[in-house]
């Protein structure tokens, strides 16, 4: 049973643009792997754009 998670800065990520992870995740990890799409497991974790960091610092990102 695979199980991806998904870690994205709280910037605005729509619906669709989730389905679209979670549908191309899936198919990677069924044409990589050969996995059962129907016990392939993707999970997006939202993270709060204040607790991301880059190059050492905290990302303070663009929000829109």
């Amino acid at each position: 049973m695979p199980y991806i998670n998904i870690k994205v800065t709280d910037e605005q990520v729509t619906q669709d643009q989730k389905r679209q992870l979670i549908e191309g995740a899936t198919l990677l990890v069924v044409d990589v792997l050969n996995k059962d799409p129907r016990t392939t497991h993707i999970v997006i974790d939202e993270v709060p754009i204040h607790n991301w960091g880059v190059n050492g610092k905290q990302y303070l990102g663009t929000k829109k």
